[in-house]
């Protein structure tokens, strides 16, 4: 028995996997560094949302003090604002390049709007009498070019998890030209320090569901172990299998990438699209192989109709390529200055209408086998009422993430919810009375028996 193929969709796999490996990474604050040469006379940098007394931003700037001789008529780059805004509505949200408020106005407008919507301004100039706690005693020349190297950093206090936003201005200049490295600090505990607040736990949640995944594993291999010596390792079982260690790879891999991001700030990025791809993917499996249950496949029959392959290669092709579609928009169109959820994006929208869509096929699919083989009832009733509650728990995640959860604790607790869904999903289909009472080999003869039986009751 052989589930439907889907041979466009293997082909399409391995270049979209290069694609989005090779997607350049988005720094997330932590650790932040680059060379930084714009025309726009201000910019925003990074966020990171600090822990109230334990929040800390320690920063180095170096940028020239005087042009260059062989360049003419270039002003000096001095001196230049790091402007510390908060998630405050009279702050960030304010002077937010995606805001409306400074959109259409004249761009030297435009920065003095952000700059007075900010919280502290710090003069990176050269005279200390300038700024609270911020000096630049380090002029080197290079090539006749006067360097200023700025390092200071600032604790922060607030009554809770705030978010702050990072940007550099210098208003009515000739632009920004400057090196900069920023670490942005949440105590000094390894579960922490590079941390925004928002991450808090994140790490400790991901290996406990490792853990337990892996558990799920190998309990999902050993009754595998045992349908097989009674010939009733069909198909689907397998798939589930194949979702549960895909689920556990994806976890692993969501460690390394924590694990590396808590030791040195930074992590890598190509590691955390392989889990998300692999997360993905799982999920995909795990869906494809409900729809199939839901059909009959391996319970009431040994195969599916070419229609009914058709129509689930199609569908499970267009879901992968929304998936692959997301992760696209999130590494290149969400605004970096937002606080953004996956499913805030048109992708994520058509993500949940494909959720939705497959609900309703496996709702049809379910009722068309118990009207044909009622006798199957003992198993797909709890089976379809586990599994409604399972459908619905993706959107009404999304509802609750936007609409419900606040941007400063919305990413550790949707990483909670969204792996306690996948949780529930495979313990379920551990507990639930396996389906599978005809051997494998007897599988196509016991369906031509069943709608005999079927046929002589409605004739």
């Amino acid at each position: 028995m052989e589930p439907p193929r889907a041979p466009a969709l293997r082909r399409l796999l391995p270049p979209l996997l290069l694609l989005l490996l090779s997607l350049p990474s988005r720094a997330r604050a932590k650790y932040v560094r680059g060379n930084l040469s714009s025309k726009e006379d201000w910019v925003f940098l990074t966020r990171f949302c600090f822990l109230s007394d334990y929040g800390r931003l320690d920063f180095r700037f170096r940028y020239p003090e005087l042009p260059a001789p062989n360049i003419s008529g270039l002003q000096a780059k001095c001196c230049q604002n790091i402007l510390l805004y908060f998630d405050d509505p009279s702050q960030w949200p304010a002077v937010d390049p995606a805001g409306e408020q400074p959109g259409h106005q004249p761009h030297h407008t435009v920065c003095l709007v952000r700059l007075s919507g900010e919280g502290p301004v710090e003069d990176l100039g050269a005279s200390r009498t300038h700024f609270s706690f911020l000096a630049c005693p380090q002029v080197v020349s290079e090539e006749g070019t006067r360097y200023l190297s700025c390092s200071s950093g600032r604790s922060f206090r607030s009554v809770r998890e705030r978010w702050w936003y990072i940007a550099l201005s210098k208003c009515g200049g000739d632009g920004l030209q400057l090196e900069y490295e920023m670490v942005l600090t949440n105590g000094k505990s390894f579960w922490t320090r590079h941390f925004s607040a928002d991450e808090f736990g994140i790490l400790e949640t991901d290996v406990t569901f490792l853990l337990i995944f892996i558990l799920i594993f190998f309990l999902s291999c050993y009754f595998g172990y045992l349908l097989k010596g009674r010939q009733l390792l069909h198909t689907t079982y397998k798939m589930f299998m194949a979702a549960a260690g895909v689920e556990v790879l994806s976890l692993l891999f969501f460690c390394i990438y924590w694990g590396q991001y808590a030791t040195d700030g930074i992590g890598n990025e190509s590691v955390k699209i392989l889990a998300k791809l692999l997360f993905s993917s799982s999920f995909l499996i795990f869906l494809l192989m409900l729809i199939l249950l839901g059909k009959g496949f391996t319970v009431t029959r040994g195969r599916i109709s070419h229609a009914g392959s058709v129509k689930l290669s199609v569908y499970m092709t267009l879901y992968t390529l929304t998936h692959v579609v997301l992760l696209i928009y999130e590494a290149e169109f969400f605004d970096p200055g937002q606080v953004l959820y996956t499913y805030e994006s048109p992708a994520g929208y058509g993500l949940i209408g494909l959720q939705v869509a497959a609900y309703v096929w496996f709702c049809y699919a379910v009722l068309i086998s118990l009207r044909h083989f009622p006798e199957k009832q003992p198993f797909y009733v709890p089976f379809f009422a586990a599994y409604t509650l399972w459908f619905f728990a993706v959107p009404v995640m999304a509802l609750i993430a936007n609409f419900g959860i606040p941007k400063w604790a919305r990413e550790k607790i949707v990483n909670g919810i969204q792996l306690g869904i996948h949780l529930y999903a495979h313990g379920v289909f551990l507990i639930l009375p396996f389906p599978f009472c005809i051997p494998t080999k007897q599988l196509g003869w016991h369906r031509v028996k069943l709608l005999g039986l079927w046929e002589a009751q409605h004739h």
